[in-house]
């Protein structure tokens, strides 16, 4: 079974409240149609009601189970006004600018978020990634130790023996263009604890280079990944996780067992890795697009790691599948582990 049906399973019995803002999207209609009909929590879409129903109807879905919300006609604007102005980022803006920004469907959705009116945001359908993750990092607080959001995709192999039974976690393809080492390490272990959360299986962290264990750390590119991995392990330590995490090594050095042992790399992560942590943007978020284009692997996410509450920022091109899957984990994410995987762990 796949990971997102392994998820939605286990959210029949925990379901959660996805908000979509960009809920008259065809895709977006789509996609929250099967959550509700599979009984996996109430998708809640923002946007104007009539061209909702309207697209609705076109592609004849039932809306029976969706919530619709018109953000500036919603019973909690004037809640959402008030607390939004009371953000510490916001203060300076007067009543009308502040309406401006609540009565944006992007910010509209944070704000149910922090105040716990949703569990999970699936955003950026049709927008940049900018104008979705804006309001994201903008309104929702950071984990605490951590000193930057980022985010990770999750790729669906055809491939058992890759990664936690197929599937790969990769971080960050969608945030930060060039990661200091503080921040890569952040990258490391959030992408770590949240492969843990979703699957119960020890997260196996390959800090991604050009290189393997590379024998000139005067190299200033592999002096950061060699960093970032020493930085990592604290972390981990730190909060408790158990993760396995090595580096600097190349991908087909992380992935393939064969070839681990043939470039003299020795470890638990060698050859059997499952979090891939790229060292900049333009290397993750081309790793992936091509991975979409040439593999024709099922993608993910972004789903964005560091915040305290689940979100997704989507690709543009997500089809109605990709963007299911994507609300199917981030409503995971917002069940408590130790519910998500109660009978592995009773079993333990």
């Amino acid at each position: 079974m796949s990971l997102i049906e392994t998820l939605a399973e286990r959210l029949t019995r925990h379901p959660k409240r996805v908000v979509f803002p960009e809920g008259a999207d065809p895709r977006i209609l789509q996609a929250a149609r099967q959550f509700a009909t599979r009984k996996l929590g109430v998708p809640i879409l923002l946007g104007d009601r009539t061209l909702i129903k309207e697209n609705a109807a076109r592609l004849d879905l039932r809306l029976d189970g969706l919530r619709i919300i018109e953000p500036a006609r919603a019973d909690e604007f004037a809640d959402f006004l008030q607390k939004f102005q009371g953000l510490r980022r916001f203060k300076g803006l007067n009543e009308l600018e502040a309406r401006d920004y609540v009565s944006n469907s992007n910010y509209f959705a944070a704000m149910m978020l922090a105040t716990m009116g949703a569990d999970a945001v699936v955003a950026g359908a049709t927008q940049s990634a900018a104008s979705g993750l804006r309001p994201l990092f903008q309104v929702l607080p950071l984990q605490d130790g951590v000193t930057t959001a980022s985010s990770m995709a999750i790729v669906e192999t055809s491939n058992p023996q890759i990664g936690i039974n197929g599937h790969l976690f990769l971080a960050d393809c969608g945030v930060l263009p060039n990661p200091t080492h503080e921040q890569l390490a952040d990258i490391a272990v959030t992408t770590a604890a949240l492969a843990f959360h979703l699957t119960n299986q020890t997260p196996r962290v390959a800090m991604l280079a050009y290189s393997t264990k590379s024998r000139d750390p005067k190299n200033p590119v592999i002096g950061k990944i060699q960093s970032a991995t020493q930085i990592a392990h604290r972390k981990a330590l730190a909060r408790g996780l158990v993760a396995e995490i090595d580096g600097e090594m190349q991908l087909d050095a992380a992935l393939d067992p064969v070839t681990a042992k043939q470039k003299g790399v020795d470890s638990s992560v060698a050859g059997r890795a499952n979090v891939l942590v790229f060292p900049d943007l333009n290397s993750g978020n081309i790793a992936l697009k091509t991975i979409q284009m040439v593999a024709g692997a099922r993608t993910y996410g972004q789903i964005i790691t560091g915040l305290t509450r689940p979100a997704s920022e989507i690709s543009r091109s997500a089809s109605a599948h990709d963007i299911f899957g994507t609300a199917v984990i981030v409503a995971a994410q917002a069940v408590d582990h130790s519910f998500l995987y109660a009978h592995a762990e009773s079993k333990a």
